[in-house]
């Protein structure tokens, strides 16, 4: 049964990440009505997804009481990509050429978890919704960036580095974090989030 559930689950992995699954997820249930019997079928939960769905009018409730157009994304997966980085950036990760991924903020060493739609992709670059520590200190919810989106959506904490000024290692990273000069000079790491223990 194990194994049928993880085939029934992988048909929806997207290469853009756990995010985007997510979301191809609901929008395969949407598209069948909404059914209980296809999440079922699919080994969904359809309570998880009636949240989503009651987060999703909240959000349109708000977008109306502001009167701020609701926008599809229709196919173009980047629109989201960027939303997700512009919200997750202190939350960014580059693929480390040893082992695993580095975060930006504080050079933490993480791994992707194994449940993550991009496990076995391995991508250059990620943000995730938050650390998971096991045997390892595991990014659960995924996404894949363009690097230049953290330096468009956050300039006052990431910039282009200046190659002249920086190691070999450095050079291949291209973006380095910056300091809030008016903070404690750790203020703002990602180190001061809280990390759930499974």
């Amino acid at each position: 049964k194990q194994q049928v559930a993880d085939q029934k689950k992988a048909k929806f992995n997207q290469p853009e990440g756990d995010h985007i699954t997510l979301l191809s997820v609901y929008n395969s249930w949407k598209t069948n009505k909404f059914s209980s019997a296809w999440c079922y079928e699919n080994f969904v939960q359809q309570r998880t997804l009636k949240r989503a769905q009651d987060v999703r009018k909240q959000l349109l409730g708000i977008m109306d009481r502001h009167k701020l157009d609701v926008v599809s994304c229709a196919k173009s997966l980047t629109r989201v990509q960027k939303a997700i980085c512009s919200g997750f950036f202190r939350n960014a990760a580059k693929k480390d050429p040893q082992e695993g991924y580095r975060t930006l903020v504080d050079a933490q060493m993480v791994s992707i978890h194994p449940s993550s739609a991009v496990f076995h992709r391995q991508p250059e670059w990620v943000v995730f919704h938050e650390v998971v520590q096991t045997t390892k200190e595991y990014m659960r919810e995924i996404t894949t960036i363009d690097p230049k989106w953290l330096v468009e959506f956050a300039p006052a904490f990431f910039r282009f580095s200046d190659p002249t000024k920086l190691s070999k290692f450095k050079q291949t990273q291209r973006i380095e974090p910056l300091h809030n000069k008016y903070e404690e000079p750790n203020a703002w790491r990602i180190s001061r989030t809280r990390k759930r223990r499974n």
